[in-house]
Order: structure tokens, then C-alpha cells, then sequence
């Protein structure tokens, strides 16, 4: 398939998927004409490389890890992505617990709102002095 369909198929513009050739995450072949084309097998390699961007994983470690489903009984690989893969998970485990912190902050910071807005509209209007 064309490029286009790819994208089609995939969600993925096409200046994504000449970014990931370019990085070494996805290949086609080329035609007489130079235009791409990929096999049916891109999809799901596309639908993976989204997945592990939105992960947060950069290209150098998915380019890393990728490898794994390539060649998935080279034990060398394996073991090569199995340190790839724990690097990321520690670090997605450490964004979690930042993230966790952060949502405990902003919820001592709502009850204070609460009780302050709590407080405001059960608070007697101000009498106005006369002069």
C-alpha cells in the first residue's frame, strides 16, 4: 500500500510515517517511481510505534525495543530490550507517582477553595455605615 493509505489506515499523517523510515522504526520498499509502499504487516507496526509515543517513549528507545518483536527469539535482543523495556517502566512508574503528587496537591488546594467559598457565602453581608 501507498503511503497515503497507510496514513488512511493507520490515523498516522504521512510526515509522521516518513519521520518514523527516517528514525528507523518503519521500512517500504520503493517503486520505479521512488514513491513508498508498505506491506500489510505496517499497520500493526505503526499502531505499536503510536502506542509506545503516547507512552511517552522517545524514538531512540523505541528504536531500541523494536528489535524485540523483529526478532523475537535472538536471546541477545532480548535480553537488550527486557533493559530497555524495565528503564522505561521504572520511568513511566516515576511519572505516575509525580503525577499521583501533584493530583494530592491540587486536592488539599480544592478543599481550601471549598471551605473558603463555604465560608464567603454564609458570611453576613457588610452593613453600610451611614456618613
Amino acid at each position: 500500500m501507498r503511503i497515503g493509505e497507510l496514513s488512511k489506515r493507520t490515523g498516522a499523517s504521512p510526515r509522521s510515517l516518513r519521520y518514523y523510515e527516517e528514525q528507523g522504526l518503519l521500512t517500504s520498499s520503493r517503486s520505479d517511481a521512488g514513491q513508498r509502499h508498505y506491506s500489510d504487516a505496517a499497520v500493526q507496526r505503526v499502531s505499536l510505534i503510536r502506542q509506545l509515543f503516547d507512552a511517552g517513549m522517545s524514538s531512540r528507545v523505541i528504536a531500541t525495543v523494536l528489535p524485540c518483536v523483529d526478532t523475537p527469539g535472538d536471546l541477545g535482543v532480548a535480553e537488550e530490550t527486557f533493559t530497555a523495556m524495565m528503564r522505561e517502566r521504572d520511568r513511566i512508574d516515576a511519572d505516575i507517582a509525580h503525577l499521583i503528587e501533584t493530583r494530592d496537591a491540587l486536592d488539599v488546594l480544592i478543599r481550601a477553595n471549598s471551605q473558603h467559598r463555604a465560608e464567603l457565602s454564609t458570611a453576613p453581608e457588610p452593613v453600610a455605615q451611614s456618613a
